[in-house]
């Protein structure tokens, strides 16, 4: 099987254990790992069988480029680019996700990486009246903080060289560790696209560039190799220990193949606010 039958198969088990109005299954994985593509295609698969699927990326939830820029100015300058938690807008994030418990056509945010800031709310896409499903799909889905002991020493060299007092990955830690376990508390499933190592990142995301490069606009490979080095402590920490936390753990060899998946029963599928639910 697939990662898109092996996905689609368990959450469609879960749904039918899950009796709140709007079940929420993150999905999550290394930057190229095929996230986005394994989310479209389970919101196709799940909308076909009738079942009503919204589809929201956290990259959608970014922060305008002048709250970045402010961000930058304020705080630390490696926060200018995109991605890290504490450039995306947490708050709004849960209050869509509270319309759609309440059944509305909530709209959607959408993100435009072209122009890079945030699209107006007249072009936001709407989920369906009723949603039943929504795939809340991003690479740091699902994450946790790590230990302050563990941020002293730099892994790469844009920590080294760009971050010597650590502030910048603190600033992050600290953000996922508080705002964006509010949005993350709230998923009832996660998935988790397990990469064989952090090595293979590189090639993934660079086989994303390839048709941007050929339009004469995509990074070149010094460009990529320090613009993923933002993003290497937090995906390391995740291939650690989402093994463990994941309730569907999919691994993947260097090709994206389907090496083994598993389901961990890492929580149970009971609702949000059942007092009985285990806390992640």
């Amino acid at each position: 099987m697939n990662a898109i039958d092996i996905a689609t198969a368990m959450i469609a088990r879960t749904l039918a254990q899950v009796f709140n109005p709007l079940m929420i299954v993150g999905i999550a994985g290394a930057q190229g790992s095929g996230k986005s593509t394994l989310a479209a295609a389970i919101k196709t698969r799940m909308n076909n069988a009738h079942v009503p699927t919204a589809l929201l990326s956290i990259d959608d939830l970014y922060l305008t480029k002048a709250e970045r820029t402010a961000l930058a100015r304020d705080v630390h300058p490696l926060l200018r680019t995109r991605g890290v938690p504490g450039t995306h807008d947490i708050g709004l994030g849960v209050e869509v996700i509270s319309a759609l418990e309440r059944g509305v056509a909530a709209a959607l945010p959408r993100f435009d990486k072209g122009s890079d800031d945030r699209l107006p709310q007249a072009q936001w896409d709407h989920a369906p009246t009723g949603t039943r499903l929504l795939l809340l799909e991003g690479w740091c889905v699902g994450a946790r903080a790590q230990s302050i002991d563990a941020l002293e020493a730099p892994i790469n060299t844009l920590e080294r060289d760009e971050d010597a007092d650590g502030h910048w990955r603190h600033f992050v830690n600290a953000t996922l560790a508080g705002p964006y376990q509010r949005l993350f508390d709230r998923i009832d499933c996660l998935v988790f696209l397990a990469a064989p190592d952090f090595s293979v990142v590189h090639r993934w995301r660079s086989e994303q560039e390839e048709p941007l490069r050929a339009a004469g606009k995509g990074m070149d490979d010094a460009a990529l190799s320090r613009f993923l080095q933002h993003y290497e402590r937090i995906t390391r920490h995740m291939l650690d220990h989402m093994r463990a936390q994941a309730d569907l753990l999919i691994e993947l060899d260097a090709a994206r193949a389907v090496v083994k998946a598993r389901e961990t029963g890492a929580t149970s599928p009971v609702p949000r606010h059942d007092p009985g639910r285990p806390a992640r």
